[in-house]
Parts: C-alpha cells; structure tokens; sequence
C-alpha cells in the first residue's frame, strides 16, 4: 500500500502539469510578425502588446531584418485577441511623450514601452505579417463626431489631440495637422464632440487658445487672459458663433483659424437647440437651451 501512495503521487503531479500546460495552450493565439524602422526599448519576453488598456500579447523575439533597414519583431497575442492579426490592423510603439498636446505614456518611464494595436476593419482576411507604424494612426471621433478644417498661416502650439473648447467646456480635439497643397496655409483638421457639433454654424469664428495673452490698455492697465491652465500648456482652439448664425456648418466645412479672439466674439451668446445631447431624454426632445447657463447645473426639482 505504501508503495502504490509512492508512485501515486508523482503520477498525480504529472497529471497536473498536463491540465496546466493544455490550459496555458488555449490561452494561445498567433504569432505575428511586425516590423518597425526603430524598436529602441522593445525587449524580448517583456515587452508586452495592448489593446484599450489591456494586455492582448506579448514580444517573443527581436532581429534585424536581413537588409538591416528594419527591426523584425516577433509576438505571440492571446487567444482572445486572435482577431487582431488581420489584413488592416495597425502597430505601434508607445513610449512616453512631452509635446504639444501635452504629456503622454510617462508610465512607461518604469515599465518600458509597449506595443499598443488597433484592429483593421471586421471581415478582412486574416494576416500575420505586418508594417509598425512610426506614429499612433488618427483615430476619428467615435458616435457621430463632426469633423472641420481650419486654414491659418503659421501654428503657434498645436499639435495631434490638442483640445477644442466652447465656453471653456472640451468640445473636441485636434486630430493632425498638414500643408495645403500650394503649401501656402496649414491646414489643421478637428474633430467636434456630438453633443456639441450644432454649436458649430456656417459663420462660426474660431482662434488659438494657447498661451497667456497679455494686453495693455491706458486705463485699466495690463491684463492677462489665458483659455484655461492645459490650454496654457499644451495649446488650443476655442470657438464661437454670433448671434444672428448662419446656419448649422456642414461637416468638412473650412474656417480661418484666428491668432487671438476679437471681445466682441467672447460676448456672442445665441441660444440654439441641442438636438443631439446626450443627457436628453427622447429623440425628439428639441427643448431650447441657452448657452449663456450651459455651464450652471440643472434647478432642483
């Protein structure tokens, strides 16, 4: 009897490993293969792949490719991720990033950069290899954000995720920014949240919210005017439509960016109807509100 509790027990421990090596099995996607013109901070085995926020793989190997003008990286995702090796899906790496629009990824100061993905469109075919991005791809605002470009001559602060404001409220975000094709103009494209996108109308004016403005006036002395404390920081654009509007703005429609505000514009205060808020609460509900409370919160009941 002790004899067979002797053998029982390593027959027992190799039944255990078994269960736990095929269940390790199943966590397994596909290896893709990715390549980068820089994977500087990528290391092998710890290096890991995110999708949203999550862990979705990891890097198993890293080599030159054989004409040295690339870095082959080599990474298992998880079975739960498999759907991201297809034909469109984009890589890139992810280290941290003081600019413009501000600062991004300083965690990544401590755990290394990491490779983040975002999938290619549904019911393409599947692919294993694929061309690392040297920027993060521009991601269009999702649920019926309103896109617009604004021409001006020379950018101040602005760069990719630069806010936009109304009245102080983030309204959207700069998406990227490009030469006209005379190379005369920058164009800068931006993307309008939905619930705000009916504030923008055909005769809406829009100028550089960034930095401090400092004026002098005879009589009341200096004054000092800045949009709000990130604006300062990383740059911005805020907008406004007169009172007597022209009409809602059709998506795509070109504005001049302005330099700095006139006071008459900051003094605009038109009250439209917000059809497409997301706090009302019917389809239907067409109720006026006026912008000049937008930011007061709702009486008591």
């Amino acid at each position: 009897m002790a004899v067979s509790l002797i053998w029982a027990v390593p027959v027992i421990a190799a039944v255990i490993s078994i269960v736990l090596v095929v269940q390790n099995l199943k966590k397994f996607g596909p290896l893709i293969t990715i390549k980068f013109a820089d994977a500087s901070g990528l290391d092998a085995n710890q290096t890991v792949i995110r999708y949203r926020g999550v862990r979705v793989g990891s890097v198993k190997s890293i080599a030159l490719t054989p004409g040295l003008r690339q870095v082959s990286v080599v990474a298992r995702l998880d079975r739960s991720a498999a759907s991201l090796a297809r034909d469109g899906s984009e890589f890139w790496i992810v280290r941290p990033e003081v600019g413009a629009a501000g600062v991004h990824a300083l965690e990544t100061i401590v755990s290394g950069p990491y490779i983040e993905a975002l999938p290619g469109p549904a019911g393409r075919p599947l692919q294993k290899e694929f061309i690392g991005d040297n920027e993060p791809p521009v991601i269009t605002e999702p649920d019926g954000g309103r896109e617009f470009v604004l021409h001006t001559t020379q950018i101040r602060s602005l760069g990719a995720s630069s806010p936009v404001y109304f009245r102080g409220l983030p309204a959207g975000q700069v998406q990227y920014l490009d030469l006209s094709p005379d190379s005369k103009m920058v164009n800068v494209h931006i993307v309008v949240k939905p619930n705000f996108a009916s504030l923008v109308r055909s005769n809406s004016v829009w100028w550089n919210a960034g930095g401090i403005d400092v004026t002098w006036h005879l009589l009341s002395g200096l004054n000092v005017a800045a949009e709000n404390l990130r604006a300062v920081v990383t740059g911005g654009i805020a907008f406004n439509t007169p009172n007597d509007d022209a009409g809602p703005a059709p998506a795509g429609m070109s504005f001049e960016l302005r330099d700095k505000p006139e006071e008459k514009w900051i003094q605009w205060s038109p009250a439209f109807n917000l059809t497409n808020t997301p706090t009302a609460s019917a389809p239907g509900n067409t109720a006026p509100i006026d912008l000049e409370n937008i930011n007061q919160p709702p009486k008591p009941q």
